[in-house]
C-alpha cells in the first residue's frame, strides 16, 4: 500500500506539471496530499513497530507498471493527457482498493496496521469516486 501511495504521488506530480484542466489539477493535488499523509502515518507505524518494509512481487509489479504508464503519459498533452491520466487513476484505485480490502486488511494481524489500512481504504475509495467523477466530466 505504501508503494502504491508513492507511485500515485509521482503520477499526481506529473499531472500537475502537464495538465491545464482545473478538475484534473484539483484531483492531482488531492492525490499528492492524501497519499503523502497516509504514507507518513504508515512510516510512523512501521517505525513504532520496529519493522522494515521490504519489496515484494506486488510492489515490484506496481513499480514496473507505473514506469510504463508514466512514459506513456509523457507522450501526451492537453485533453489526451487528462483523459489518459484520469482513466489510469480510476483503474489504479480499483486495483489498489481491491488489494487492500481483499488481501491486506484480512491478513493484517496487528490491530494498528489493520486500522491504518481500513482508514486508508476509505480515503482511497473516495479517490476512486473522485476520479470517476472527473472522468465523466472529461468526456
Amino acid at each position: 500500500a505504501y508503494t502504491a501511495g508513492v507511485l500515485d504521488i509521482k503520477a499526481a506530480e506529473q499531472a500537475l506539471a502537464v495538465s491545464k484542466n482545473e478538475a484534473v489539477r484539483a484531483f492531482a493535488t488531492s492525490m499528492a496530499t492524501d497519499h503523502k499523509t497516509v504514507n507518513d502515518l504508515a512510516l510512523a507505524l512501521v517505525t513504532k513497530l520496529g519493522v522494515t518494509p521490504e519489496d515484494n512481487d506486488t510492489s515490484k509489479s506496481l513499480v514496473a507498471q507505473s514506469e510504463a504508464k508514466t512514459a506513456e503519459l509523457a507522450a501526451l498533452s492537453g485533453a489526451d493527457f487528462d483523459k489518459a491520466y484520469i482513466a489510469n487513476e480510476v483503474a489504479y484505485h480499483k486495483a489498489v482498493n481491491a488489494a487492500v480490502a481483499d488481501l491486506l486488511i484480512p491478513s493484517a494481524s496487528n490491530a494498528e496496521l489493520k486500522s491504518l489500512l481500513e482508514t486508508g481504504l476509505k480515503i482511497f475509495q473516495g479517490h476512486q469516486q473522485h476520479a470517476e467523477q472527473v472522468a465523466g466530466s472529461l468526456k
